[in-house]
Formats: C-alpha cells, structure tokens, sequence
C-alpha cells in the first residue's frame, strides 16, 4: 500500500513538472507574435454601486426583452 502511495506521488511531481516545462517552453508573449498591435486604453470613473445596480437591472431587462422575442419566433 505504501508503494502504491509513493508512485501517486511520483506521478503527481512528474505531471506538473511536465506541465510547467511544457507551458515554459511554448509560452510566447503577444509582443512576440505582433509588435504592431495596438492596445485600447480606458480611462474612467468607477460606477457607484447605485450606477452598477441600475446598469445590472438595465441589462437583466434588455436579456429578458431579448429572450421574449426569441421565445415568440419560436
């Protein structure tokens, strides 16, 4: 039994280690593939939680709205 405890742990060691040489190895960051790409920067306030409420409602509605409407062409 004990064999059979020390081989999971074996496994386990040796499944993340190939894991992490595997990511290290094939990782690539995006500047790599496309130094032209270009990046969106957003500058704005943060909502107050009135403003993230109401915006949640807002699209809880527009999800419904939607979905009625495809419920009756159905």
């Amino acid at each position: 039994m004990n064999v059979l405890k020390n081989f999971e742990a074996l496994f386990v060691v040796t499944a993340a280690l190939t894991c992490g040489a595997a990511y290290a190895l094939t990782h690539t960051t995006v500047e790599a593939r496309d130094p032209n790409m270009q990046t969106v920067v957003v500058s704005a306030k943060r909502m107050t939680p009135e403003q993230k409420l109401q915006s949640v409602l807002e699209e809880r509605a527009t999800v419904m709205a939607a979905e009625a409407i495809k419920a009756d062409k159905i």
